[in-house]
């Protein structure tokens, strides 16, 4: 018979073989299709985040060419984002300057003065009892809702309000724009974050081909039985190897099928998820045609490749199968050769480091994918070497012993995925830990001397009272800024600081200050500017931005004006040379337009003290920029590529849980008689549920062992490539550990309620 012949007639003992048969095929068919699933949500993310790109790209406003004059069609644009209980919500205020204004994305019309248009999410937020906070900042009436072209996701917060006082203002807050979509020049990622991006991928597909590969091989006790009794009635051995991968190949497909549908059933609640601050439109996950059949036709073949290539040493015979005697030792030498090959693969690319340029994608690739091989290679011989020398123990420990004895290789394929997780894993998290520095700054914020720092542009407010009178603040240093040179009109200026003696200790070391005194600094990032501040120098003293003002001051510097050093302010800022006056100093400087910087101290004990005081702030001024205070600052590339990591780690948990239950549960029904007959011999429930606990503890403990030696010289590799030292988070290593070890147990905890179904008597029925 032809291969074509003897695969349709394994496909035919597939679906219809009875009861048995449909069972075993539906198992494979689950167990493929969710790493088939897994595989097409993976090829639709390049197109999900392009797509997401698109949208921001098209309403991006940032980059828009500052028009003077207005006209027809032109229109005035401020930006008030903003943060609620920590989530970002993006604001734009608009005012049309002529009928043929432009449009953002989402939107038929520009909201009027004192209008807004929200998103679904926003809108949502707005009308519950969690947005009562959020409503008192965003006080305009609302008329409409933003269509998907204008949000990047269903659950972004993003609003844009109409308010018809908006005015050109010099800071850039405010701009007049003709169109959106101005997009700034995209920065190219830097080789060690491509790196990490090509080695994320390569750690989160492994595990879905293992998992894949031991799904095509549930049920291989039983098929072996049925290849018997088809080599009985005449079959060669060859032909009956393509018969067996038949029943695989159908198992596949129909896992494709099911791949398909959960795919499709995954994508329609994927608008709900929000994984890291990630958030995606169904629509979206429109996964690349090219990639999508490349999955289609790459699950069977693998399918048929693995069954004739698991078939290969085992001989089938009328009378049974060889595998059910003892099995041959398996050999260690070949097993190693897959990580020596993969190191050998990236020995090339060590000590680069990020300024040796690019490393070379496929040799990461390939090297990577060899190392995590390695584990599933040397992991069934690793296990067969151990169980052979236990022995002894209680009888439910003697159960579990024997069974892996006789059936080592089942138990590998069922710890492989998990392994291989678990070792990608721990060299991620060496690689994020090595170079987390690099890409987390500090910001030289000091947030024991202030938590929030306002910024009021220069516009004239009661901004500091509103600020001292919010419930949750303890402590406002208000320190206003102007400008002063030798003469009106100086290109040599220098900067002056007004505020009271606590505001101005915020910027410099005082000796002593009473109201009315006036200081010269030094030490700051620019001293030059201090040399035209002289006791005795005549200044004239002007706002810091225009505004529409032109009123100068004049003022001469006191003969007892003294100086001191200058430090950095709570916001870590540096602080320039220049001026240091108290209000009595110069009384008429309350007069003029000033750049006013508010740092705020919080009470801790008030929960919302954040978001009342950014509310305070917004009745003033919704322009105003109010920013929380971080000792550190994390590069947004790198969190990005950090939350990536965080939704393909999530899914691939999920498919490790999924595929360990599903093949858990193949075996206990594949061994329904055994256990039944053990039932009837009298061994008690208890005894059966710990010799299963322990048939998986072992295989995952051995497993684990494996992985985090493999995971650690992986990570190694990685970080002296990046031109890092080597250093080992025990605690990290460790957690990656428990947490591959904890989702076996909680498999093995799910399966019991069916081990106790199939001890039943009943199990003892034949056919």
């Amino acid at each position: 018979m032809s291969w074509t012949q003897d695969l349709t007639m394994g496909m035919k003992f597939a679906v219809g073989g009875g009861r048995e048969g449909w069972t075993r095929t539906l198992l494979t068919a689950v167990g493929v299709g969710l790493g088939v699933a897994l595989l097409l949500f993976t090829t639709a993310i390049p197109s999900a985040l392009a797509a997401r790109d698109a949208r921001e790209d098209n309403r991006n406003d940032f980059g828009a060419i500052m028009i003077d004059k207005a006209a027809g069609n032109t229109m005035l644009l401020g930006v008030a984002d903003t943060v609620y209980k920590g989530a970002d919500v993006r604001g734009r205020l608009v005012r049309a300057e002529g009928p043929d204004a432009p449009l953002p994305p989402g939107t038929d019309a520009l909201p009027g003065d004192g209008e807004m248009l929200v998103s679904p999410a926003l809108h949502k937020l707005l009308t519950s009892d969690k947005g009562a906070l959020l409503r008192e900042r965003l006080p305009y009436r609302i008329t409409g809702t933003l269509g998907d072209a204008g949000l990047t996701g269903p659950n972004e917060l993003a609003y844009y309000a109409g308010d018809g006082h908006l005015t050109l203002d010099e800071t850039g807050v405010v701009r007049r724009i003709t169109s959106f979509a101005h997009l700034p020049p995209r920065e190219a990622m830097d080789p060690v974050l491509r790196l990490l991006v090509v080695i994320i991928f390569v750690v989160l597909l492994m595990p879905v081909g293992v998992f894949i590969a031991a799904a095509v091989r549930f049920g291989s006790d039983s098929r072996d039985r049925r290849l018997a009794a088809l080599r009985l009635v005449g079959t060669d051995s060859r032909m009956t190897r393509r018969i067996a991968a038949g029943e695989a190949l159908a198992g596949s497909l129909l896992g494709v099928l099911f791949g398909a549908g959960f795919f499709l059933i995954g994508r329609a609640f994927v608008g709900d998820i929000d994984v890291a601050g990630i958030n995606l439109f169904p629509a979206d996950l429109d996964p690349s045609a090219g990639l999508a059949v490349l999955v289609v036709l790459a699950v069977p073949a693998a399918a048929v490749a693995v069954t004739l290539l698991a078939l290969r040493g085992v001989v089938i015979e009328p009378l049974g199968v060889v595998r059910t005697s003892v099995p041959r030792r398996r050999r260690v030498w070949w097993r190693v050769l897959p990580p020596v090959a993969g190191l050998a693969l990236l020995v090339p690319m060590l000590g680069k480091g990020r300024d040796s340029g690019r490393f070379n994608s496929t040799l990461v690739i390939g090297g990577s994918v060899l190392l995590l091989i390695g584990v599933t290679a040397l992991l069934p011989w690793l296990i067969e070497a151990v169980v052979n020398r236990l022995g002894g123990g209680s009888t439910a420990w003697q159960l579990a012993v024997r069974r892996l004895q006789m059936t080592s290789g089942t138990a590998a394929r069922l710890v492989n995925g998990i392994a291989v997780a678990v070792a990608g894993a721990i060299a991620l998290q060496m690689l994020f830990a090595g170079i987390d520095g690099d890409y987390s700054k500090e910001t030289g914020a000091d947030t024991s001397r202030a938590q929030m720092v306002v910024q009021s542009d220069f516009t004239k407010t009661r901004m500091a009272d509103a600020l001292r009178s919010t419930h949750g603040v303890r402590k406002v240093l208000t320190v206003g800024r102007s400008s002063a040179g030798g003469a009106k009109g100086a290109e040599e200026t220098s900067n002056v600081y007004t505020g009271d003696c606590p505001s101005l200790r915020a910027l410099a070391t005082l000796p002593s200050c009473k109201n009315g005194d006036a200081f010269i600094t030094v030490g700051g990032w620019d001293d030059n500017l201090t040399k035209i501040a002289k006791p005795g120098k005549r200044l004239f003293i002007s706002p810091a931005f225009s505004g529409g003002h032109d009123r100068t001051l004049t003022w001469t510097i006191p003969a007892t004006t003294r100086t001191v050093h200058v430090t950095t302010d709570p916001a870590g800022g540096p602080v320039s040379g220049g001026m240091l006056l108290t209000p009595g100093a110069l009384p008429a400087l309350r007069h003029l337009p000033l750049v006013n910087t508010d740092y705020i101290t919080l009470d801790p004990s008030e929960p919302d003290a954040i978001d009342l005081v950014r509310n305070s702030a917004a009745k003033v001024n919704p322009l105003t920029s109010v920013d929380a205070l971080h000792e550190v600052r994390e590069d947004n590339r790198f969190a990005s590529v950090r939350k990536g990591l965080y939704i393909g780690a999530t899914a691939v948990l999920l498919l490790i849980g999924a595929s360990l239950l599903v093949s858990v549960l193949e075996q206990l029904r594949d061994r329904r008689k055994l256990l039944a007959a053990l039932t009837a011999f009298g061994t008690r429930r208890s005894t059966m549920s710990w010799s299963v606990l322990w048939q998986t503890a072992v295989p995952v403990a051995l497993g684990l062992l494996l992985a985090t030696g493999v995971g650690l010289g992986l990570g190694s590799v990685l970080l002296d490539m990046v031109g890092h030292s080597v250093s080992v988070d025990w605690t990290a290593v460790a957690a990656m550990a428990g947490i591959g070890g904890g989702v076996v147990v909680l498999v093995t905890l799910l399966s019991l309620p069916s081990l106790w179904r199939l001890m039943r008597p009943e199990g003892l029925r034949t056919e």
